[in-house]
Order: C-alpha cells, then structure tokens, then sequence
C-alpha cells in the first residue's frame, strides 16, 4: 500500500468514527430529551390530578359548608314551617377580663339593663348567674339589633357568640305537629325528633322535607277550635282533617297549643298531643259504626223495622237510658238522627260481642293509633272477651276509650268505601296511597253515607250542615268517668263529619274538653251545640282551599230512606 493510499484510507476511518461520535451524542441527547418529557408529563398530570381532586374537595366542603345545619321542614305546598337560622346568643363569661370581678357594674344594675332589651327577662335569675361568677348562657335567640343594644352595656363579660338557631315562622302553628328543638340540637316530640336522621344527613338537608299538611287548612282548624274552646269555657279542644282516600293528614290540632320557638318547663302540659295522645270516651260517635257493623252482617236489613225506645234497657242491674224521651218506637234511621242509647244498644245484642268487637278489632282501635308522631296513646280496651253489657256499651262509646285520631281513621273507612289506611304525616306522591285492609263492604259504605247525610239535615248534626257542602256527620256527648262513676258535668263532644258525602274526600273531626253552658252555645253542653257549629263553620273555609267548592245542585240521594222519618213514625 503507497503513502499515500494509506493517508486516504486514515481519513476515511477517522470520518466514520466522527459520524458515529456524532450519531451517539445526539442519540443520548434524544434519550435526555425523551426522559425529560416523560417526566414533565407525569409531573403535570399529577398537578392536574391533584388540582382537580382539590377543587372536587373544596367544592363538596364548599357546598357541605352552605348547607343549613339542620335542614327545613315544608308543609305540602312548600311553606317553610321549621328552618335553621344564624343568630347570636348571650353568654356571660367571667374570665373575660382575667380578674376576681368581671364586671364593672353591680348585678342588679346589668339585669336592669338587659332587662330594658329583653322585656320577658327573669332578672332574678340573671342576678343570680351574674352573682355566682360562673360561665352561663343568660339568653339564646338574641337578634342583631338587641346584640348592639347589648353591647353598648359596656361589659366585656357579655359576649355574644353566633350560633345556628331554629326557628318556627308560623309560630304556634302545627306545634304538635313539628316538636321543637332542645338545647342540646336535638329534636323533640314531633316531626323534628322523627325526622332527625334525615334532617342532620349532608345529603339530604339540602331539600325540605314535605310533610302532608296545608298551612291554610292548618290555621283555619286552629282558628276555629280555639274559637269554640274559648266560647264555652272548655279546657281543651283537638281536630283533624283527614285525606279519606290516602289517610294523609291535612291538619292536625291540639289546644292550648305552645310556641316551639321558645319552650320551658311551663309548657309541659301544653306539648302533651290531645289527637294521637290522648284516650276518650267519645260516646255517640261510635253509633254508626256499631250500625255500619250490623248492616255489614246482614243484622240489619229492613231500615224500616222499629224497636222499642220508651223504656231502659235493664241488664245486671245495670239500666241504659236515652238522655230523654225519643219516641215509643225508632227504626234505624231514625236512632242515629235522634242518638238513642236503648237502641243502638238492641242492635249491638243482635249482632253479637263478637263480630262487634272484631269490627273495632279491623279498625285499629285496639292498639295504639298509626301515625309517625312518637307520642300514640294506648287504647283502653276491655278485653278479649265481651259479655253482653261490655257489647251493649261499647256500641254507644262507653267502656271503651281511643284517640280522636281513631275516630277520623274508622270514620274515613265507613265512608271511603269501606277501606281502612294508616293516617301519615307525609305527602305522598300519586300512587302512593296504601292499599289499606277491607272493613266494610262498598254496599255498606253507601247506606252509610246517606245515614251520615240524614243526621246533619234532620237530626243532632244540623248545625254542622254547611250548604253547598253536603256535610254528613254525628254527634257525641260521653261523660268523662272520674272517682265512683262518670261526671254529669263534666263532658266530651265530639261532632265526626266527613264531606261532601255524594263522594266524601276528607273527615274532620272536632273535639272540646269539658266545654260549659255558655250564652255562647245557649247555656248547653252538648255537642250539638258547641262541637258541631265547629264543623259548620270550619267546612265552608277549608273546603275551597281543597278544591271542592259549594254546590247546591247535588246532594246524596237518601229517597229512599226519607220516608222512614216522616212526622207521623217520629
């Protein structure tokens, strides 16, 4: 090989080693690069991970934050009746200033003060925490204009810490219903201690919890019964108004009633529920039932059949009596219209202590009312086994005491068709309605309606006859028992009504403890003449606000039962 080949070939090599050098720096610089890229990317779509995975959490806490503590409770048509509300509390601390006397002022004068804010103030009590010098709240519910008020005191030891409170803005009404709050945030008696899982859920206090009653409804029950308790002097009063077809309540009272807004121990007696609560012997409103049982047996049959009614029922010197003379002779008809004991009392023998008591047994009025308030009053009962006298008394509504409640429910059975449901506080969507359990047959519902119809046009119900509305109901006068036999002064009337009876939608039921003969109810006692006027009146009210508005074209048809009561039979 020349010189100079050797020279060219030298070159070649040294050209090809400079390509490959070259070759693999780029080759490590594209693999930095790669390498490099790959970890910008994780990186980034870490960040982006992270970035949104916090703005999911702040978003959800966000949202969890401007939820309401305690979530609202609307009646059906969305009226807010209990709702969570930032406020300010008064709290006296003592530590506030770091010394042995807290306040620059005497006790006594700081009580005046706050007194001169809060009218309704016990200063004695405040007193009495300001002297022992020990933290205490002196007053809850405080509103931003009373806080400045307050804070222009002067002393440091007053604070004013903001607190969730809630508040009732219909006041007083449908307390029974809600419950209340107790200091501690949790819910009492009503619907707030029954809807407390759902009321303090995150998930579900978002939305208003709906319930089945209308606040219109609601504030004309109220209106009405406070009205006849206050014009006969009675202790109390208790109504409802009761869907016939679902069982949903559309309202709900008990009087006195109680504020929810500002409960204490002076309202003990007063959150006590007169409606699913409390038992009664609430007397002739069990006569059609007892009647309805008859007929469903095929006891009754011909209404123009006529008993006896001129003299007391004697059995083990035990005599039923009518409250005064009715007739000598009374067919069925004719012994609801006019309420004869003696009566009913011969059709509940005929038909057996039996068949009476599993009728009474189908609607429910040996247990315990049904309904999602938690206080339901126990039933007194008489027993498993009757004799004739228990069966002869229950028929008319003695020796045998339930709510008002099971009254509206066997009531809305006995005109519905003759289907028994559950009463519920909810507001329940179409379809919704219970099946319920068969009581009476449809027949027997039918007569039913037109017996219910003949009462309020002729007989003890008149008053409660509001035209155009074709009101059907009885009346029910029981002496309260008490120490050595039952009270002759001492009554319940009671006026059951369902409306309009040509397709009855809703039973109302009103009730008045112990009213007095007043000039008011003309120096009478009985609910023909306080308890029925109730229903007169509250029916033309409500019923609009329901969707049934008077007609005096239609009314049942009862010609075939008119001819029974003629002048000439009475």
């Amino acid at each position: 090989m020349t010189y100079s080949t050797a020279i060219a070939t030298h070159r070649v090599q040294l050209v090809n080693e400079r390509q490959r050098a070259v070759t693999f720096a780029r080759m490590r610089v594209l693999w930095i690069v790669v390498i490099f890229g790959l970890v910008a990317l994780v990186a980034l779509s870490r960040i982006v991970f992270l970035g949104l995975s916090d703005n999911a959490l702040r978003s959800a806490s966000l949202e969890e934050a401007l939820l309401p503590p305690r979530g609202e409770i609307a009646d059906r048509n969305g009226v807010p009746l209990a709702r969570a509300f930032p406020a300010y509390a008064l709290w006296f601390n003592p530590k506030a200033m770091g010394e042995d006397n807290p306040l620059v002022k005497s006790p006594q004068r700081i009580a005046a003060e706050l007194k001169a804010i809060f009218p309704d103030l016990e200063t004695h009590r405040v007193i009495e925490k300001l002297a022992k010098g020990r933290s205490a709240y002196l007053r809850r519910r405080v509103l931003p204009e009373q806080a400045s008020r307050v804070q222009a005191i002067g002393e440091l030891a007053l604070e004013l810490p903001r607190e969730t409170d809630r508040h009732y803005p219909q006041g007083t009404m449908a307390a029974h219903i809600l419950g209340y709050i107790d200091p501690d945030g949790n819910g009492q008696v009503g619907m707030e201690q029954v809807l407390e899982p759902k009321l303090t859920d995150p998930a579900q206090r978002g939305e208003a919890q709906l319930l089945s009653i209308d606040m219109r409804v609601q504030g004309a029950l109220e209106s009405e019964l406070r009205r006849g308790m206050l014009a006969t002097n009675a202790m109390g009063a208790a109504g409802i108004v009761l869907d016939v077809d679902t069982g949903e309540v559309m309202a709900l009272a008990s009087l006195p009633e109680f504020d929810p807004n500002k409960v204490d121990a002076s309202d003990n007696d007063r959150i006590f529920n007169r409606v699913t609560n409390q038992v009664y012997e609430l007397g002739s409103t069990f006569k059609p039932i007892t009647v309805a049982a008859a007929i469903d047996a095929g006891v009754v049959r011909d209404f123009g059949k006529r008993y006896q009614a001129d003299r007391p029922l004697e059995l083990g010197g035990h005599k039923i009596r009518d409250s005064h003379y009715l007739g000598a002779t009374l067919n069925v008809a004719e012994t609801l219209i006019k309420s004869s004991n003696i009566v009913t009392a011969k059709i509940a023998d005929d038909l057996g202590e039996n068949r009476m008591r599993e009728t009474l047994e189908e609607l429910g009025m040996n247990a315990r009312p049904q309904i999602e308030l938690p206080a339901k009053g126990k039933p007194i009962w008489p027993g498993d086994k009757w004799g004739r006298l228990t069966n002869m008394t229950v028929s008319y509504g003695h020796g045998i005491a339930v709510t008002p409640l099971h009254l509206a429910n066997a009531y809305a059975a006995m005109v519905n068709g003759g289907v028994w449901r559950p009463a519920t506080l909810y507001k329940l969507k179409a379809g919704e309605a219970p099946r319920g359990r068969r009581v009476f047959k449809a027949s027997t519902s039918s007569r039913m309606r037109q017996l219910l119809r003949m009462i309020s046009v002729y007989g003890t119900g008149k008053s409660a006859d509001a035209p155009g509305f074709r009101v059907g109901g009885k009346t029910g006068s029981a002496e309260k028992p008490g120490v050595g036999g039952y009270r002759r002064k001492s009554l319940v009337s009671t006026f059951a009504a369902a409306f309009p009876m040509d397709r009855p939608r809703y039973v109302v039921i009103a009730m008045l403890d112990e009213p007095k003969g007043t000039t008011a109810s003309s120096f009478q006692r009985t609910a023909a003449w306080n308890a029925a006027p109730i229903v007169g009146r509250l029916v033309p009210q409500i019923g609009p606000m329901l969707g049934i508005r008077p007609d005096t074209t239609r009314d049942v048809d009862i010609s075939d039962l008119r001819p029974l009561i003629s002048s000439d039979k009475t």
